[in-house]
């Protein structure tokens, strides 16, 4: 009996092991799972990043910050920020502003999914397939002109690719199945019985709305803004395609490229893309502020 508590004893004072000492500390096998995607996120994100700051501050002629006083001092380099943010932020309201109301309505239709799948079609068909049936459709000699030009109406062609018009099509094409998934994925999150309250209490489509669904959908579409001006914001193969990327659709990312692969200055190339994150984290910390000041409250109803 003796040999055998000798043993325990000796386990007893060694304390206690390497499992029990990490969960004292808020660290269990659920929370190391979270590893892989942290180094995943830091090799592909983080690390990137980091990176290109680094490149932007070692400019081919100048000092620290040559890059970034090339790029302000020369208006062909910082137009790009407006031409960019003229593009962004109209395709993304007008995405919104249709998803909304097309959501509030497919969202009691007993063939949503059918629907909802011929919406995000776009999505499957890519940049240059779109680009593609763009110049078919839209073109001088595209379906849509001929048919306007047969029936009388036009004289000559319209103008609609390889300017900015092209490009905004095009974005909103791409952007809006995007948006309305998101909007979709909102309002089928409030409680419909809120509505029919409002309703019984007398108040009219306009007033449920404005009172009910716009409040609780503030936060859903304040996130659907900053996405999907993300990823508009960050448009290249569709500004060279049906847009004019020497005028009007010479947005910051062609910038970048040239800069990186045709004058082969790789470190202004970085301080270019390092301005387009900043530029973006601006107008998403903006949004998400104005939201918060705008309404306080729940984010949504769920249905119970």
């Amino acid at each position: 009996m003796s040999g055998l508590a000798r043993p325990l004893s000796a386990g007893a004072e060694a304390g206690p092991g390497l499992r029990q000492r990490l969960a004292a500390n808020g660290i269990d096998g659920t929370t190391l799972l979270l590893v892989p995607a942290i180094l995943f996120t830091f090799a592909l994100f983080v690390y990137p990043a980091l990176y290109g700051l680094w490149l932007s501050l070692r400019p081919m002629k100048g000092g620290l910050l040559a890059n970034y006083q090339r790029f302000f001092a020369d208006p062909f380099l910082y137009d790009t920020i407006f031409k960019t943010l003229e593009i962004a932020i109209p395709v993304t309201l007008v995405n919104i502003v249709v998803a909304v109301p097309l959501a509030l309505e497919v969202r009691h239709l007993r063939w949503q999914r059918l629907l909802t799948t011929i919406l995000v079609i776009p999505i499957t068909l890519g940049t240059v397939l779109t680009a593609e049936g763009m110049l078919n459709y839209l073109g001088p000699l595209g379906w849509l002109n001929r048919g306007l030009e047969l029936a009388g109406i036009i004289g000559e062609p319209l103008r609609l690719l390889h300017n900015y018009w092209g490009l905004f099509i095009s974005q909103a094409i791409l952007g809006f199945p995007f948006a309305f998934l998101l909007t979709l994925s909102y309002v089928t999150g409030i409680d419909p019985s809120l509505e029919n309250a409002a309703a019984v209490l007398g108040a009219g489509p306009r007033q449920r709305f404005r009172a009910i669904l716009l409040p609780l959908l503030a936060s859903g579409l304040a996130t659907t803004f900053c996405l999907s001006f993300v990823q508009v914001f960050s448009v290249y193969p569709s500004a060279v395609l049906v847009g004019a990327p020497a005028g009007a659709t010479r947005v910051m990312a062609i910038a970048a490229y040239h800069a990186a692969y045709e004058e082969y200055d790789y470190s202004m190339g970085s301080a270019i893309a390092i301005i387009m994150a900043l530029v973006q984290v601006v107008i998403v910390v903006l949004v998400l502020k104005g939201q918060s000041r705008l309404y306080r409250g729940p984010a949504a109803a769920g249905k119970g």
